[in-house]
C-alpha cells in the first residue's frame, strides 16, 4: 500500500475573499478522498524561511468553519522576494534555498500555492530550482492573471465597489455633487468596468482606455441637460494624469503607494466644470469582509482541482476557470499573458451602448 501523501498549501501575496474557501475545499479533497495530510504554511514563503518551519496541520475539522471567513486563516506576506530579501542590516540577500530546504523539512510531497503572478512567478522559481511539485491557484482582485476567466478575491471586491457606488448616489443626488469613487487596480481596470456598470456609474475611467477632461465635463454637463443633478465617476488607482503621470501617495514613513488619481480628478473637475466634487477612496475595504457566494464556488472549485492535479502528478500548473469549467494550464503560461481590459471586449461595449462615459 502506498504511503500517504503530505501536502503543503500557503497563500500568498495581498489578502482577498475567498482565500480560505480554497484551503477548506482543498483540505476536504486530500484527506476526505485521499487520506492524505495537509500543512498550512503560515505567511507564505516566510514560514517555510523559518527553523522549525511555521506550520500547522490542517483537517476537516479544523477548515470546516473557515467558509465564510475573509483573509487567510494561514497568514500571508506581498514583502521580501526570497531571491533579494532585505535584512535587518540593511543587506540583501538570496533566501530562497532556506524554503527549499523548509519544504523538504516538512516532507512535503507537493506545494499548493494561492496567488498572483508575481506570487506565482516566484513560486514557480523557487520550484524548478528545487525540484519541488508545486500547483498554483490563481488569486487577485485585479483578475489580471491570463488564462483564467476568475481569480479569487474579484467578485468579492466588484461586490464591495458596487454597494459603495449605491450609496453614493443618494448623497450625490441630495446636494448636486459629482462623486468620485476611487477604486483598486493596479494595472487593470476590471473592477471599475464591472462595477461601474452594475453600479450605475456614469463615468468609467480605466488605464486601458485613454480619457480627456473635457470628455468627462461634457458628459456631465449632458446630465445636467437631461434633468439629473449629479454624476458618479469610478475610476481605477493605475489611470494617469493629464500629462501620462502615475499618481502616488506617500505615508508617515515616507513609503510611495498607487493612488490619488480621484483626488487629481476631483480637482481638475472642479475646477473645468464649477460642480462641486467630493472623492470616496475605497482602499483595502475591497479585500475585506464575507466572501462572495461566487467566490466560495470558484474558491472550493479550485481547491479540489489543484488536488486532483496533485493525484494525477501534474505538476507546474495552474488551475484555470474557463467557459464555466476547471482547467489547467502550466503557471509559465498563465503569468505570462497578463490579462488586462480588452477594449473590444462585450463590457465595454454594454457600457458605450448604455451612454456611459470612459472618457475618450
Amino acid at each position: 500500500m502506498a504511503k500517504p501523501k503530505r501536502i503543503g498549501i500557503l497563500t500568498s501575496g495581498g489578502d482577498c475573499a475567498g482565500l480560505n474557501a480554497v484551503i477548506r475545499a482543498a483540505v476536504y479533497r486530500a484527506q476526505g478522498t485521499y487520506g492524505w495530510e495537509v500543512m498550512g504554511i503560515r505567511q507564505a514563503t516566510h514560514g517555510l524561511m523559518m527553523r522549525p518551519p511555521s506550520a500547522t496541520p490542517l483537517t476537516i475539522e479544523k477548515v470546516d468553519p473557515i467558509l465564510t471567513a475573509g483573509g487567510t486563516i494561514l497568514g500571508t506576506t506581498n514583502k521580501g522576494d526570497p531571491f533579494a530579501f532585505p535584512m535587518a542590516d540593511g543587506s540583501v540577500q538570496d533566501r530562497s534555498q532556506e524554503i527549499i530546504d523548509g519544504y523538504h523539512e516538512l516532507g512535503l510531497d507537493a506545494l499548493i500555492g494561492i496567488g498572483g503572478d508575481g506570487s506565482l512567478a516566484i513560486l514557480r522559481r523557487l520550484a524548478v530550482q528545487g525540484n519541488l511539485n508545486l500547483v498554483g491557484v490563481p488569486k487577485t482582485i485585479d483578475n489580471d492573471v491570463g488564462s483564467t476567466d476568475l481569480s479569487i478575491g474579484f467578485d468579492t471586491a466588484v461586490n464591495i465597489a458596487t454597494e459603495a457606488l449605491d450609496r453614493l448616489h443618494f448623497t450625490a443626488a441630495s446636494h448636486s455633487r459629482v462623486m468620485i469613487l476611487e477604486v483598486m487596480g493596479r494595472d487593470a481596470g476590471h473592477i471599475a468596468l464591472h462595477a461601474g456598470i452594475a453600479g450605475g456609474a456614469d463615468v468609467i475611467l480605466i488605464p486601458e482606455i485613454p480619457y480627456s477632461l473635457d470628455s468627462i465635463c461634457q458628459k456631465i454637463e449632458d446630465l445636467q441637460h437631461q434633468g439629473k443633478n449629479y454624476c458618479l465617476v469610478i475610476v481605477a488607482e493605475a489611470v494617469r494624469t493629464g500629462a501620462g503621470e502615475t499618481v502616488m501617495t506617500t505615508n508617515q514613513l515616507g513609503q510611495s503607494r498607487l493612488g490619488g488619481i480621484g483626488h487629481y480628478l476631483a480637482d481638475r473637475i472642479s475646477e473645468a466644470s464649477g460642480a462641486e466634487t467630493r472623492v470616496t477612496v475605497l482602499g483595502h475595504i475591497q479585500r475585506g469582509g464575507t466572501p462572495s457566494s461566487v467566490e466560495r464556488l470558484i474558491g472550493s472549485a479550485f481547491g479540489v482541482a489543484a488536488v486532483d492535479l496533485i493525484a494525477d502528478g501534474k505538476f507546474d500548473q495552474m488551475v484555470t476557470w474557463r467557459n464555466r469549467h476547471v482547467e489547467s494550464v502550466p503557471i509559465v503560461e498563465a503569468i505570462a499573458q497578463y490579462k488586462g481590459v480588452d477594449t473590444n471586449d462585450i463590457l465595454v461595449k454594454t457600457a458605450r451602448s448604455m451612454g456611459i462615459c470612459l472618457g475618450d
